[in-house]
């Protein structure tokens, strides 16, 4: 298994829409375990395929971090079909090193999305999990969860986002600015 780089914000992939999955590339479980391996090295809970450079709609998440009852999943092609609540909590981003704001999300969720073994699934999901959830479908969408903090906190974070941006022009990765 390897760490993979996790691009900065500014990185071109990660505000274009990415690409449905179609078929599985050859390789598909070593980037999993990559991936999987990455996260878990930077503390993370979940993992989008654009953060670390694939245009594939699709993203990892361990919710048994959070929840013994859950585990590991791939959740290709997800779509968030019902959204209800809002809740307020702080999050943090990969691609977005030292950064913590509070975002208003969706307090439940249901998710539709396909797993490894291709059949569609239907999930419930409510409060720290949903979170997550949309925060990874977002990252697909080419959103960051800063897009959805108001203006003066926006306005606040644009000289840290302006040099991250900055960071990933000279091709520099997560782990480089830690």
């Amino acid at each position: 298994m390897a760490i993979l780089d996790v691009y900065l914000y500014g990185a071109p992939i990660l505000r274009k829409k990415t690409n449905p999955v179609t078929d599985l590339p050859p390789d598909f479980e070593r980037i999993l375990n990559d991936m999987f391996e990455t996260m878990y090295d930077d503390d993370g809970i979940g993992l989008a395929a654009n953060q670390v450079g694939l245009d594939m709609k699709f993203f990892i998440a361990d919710f048994g971090l959070r929840d013994k009852s859950l585990g590991r999943e791939v959740f290709l092609n997800p779509e968030i079909i019902f959204a209800s609540g809002a809740v307020e909590d702080e999050e943090g981003c990969l691609s977005l090193p030292n950064i913590r704001e509070r975002v208003v999300r969706a307090e439940v969720i249901t998710l539709r999305y396909e797993n490894l073994a291709r059949q569609v699934k239907e999930i419930e999901l409510r409060d720290f999990l949903a979170r997550v959830v949309q925060h990874e479908v977002d990252h697909l969408n080419g959103i960051f969860f800063t897009d959805r903090v108001t203006p003066l906190r926006r306005s606040f974070l644009k000289s840290k986002l302006r040099h991250l941006a900055k960071q990933a022009s000279l091709g520099l990765h997560a782990k480089d600015i830690k």
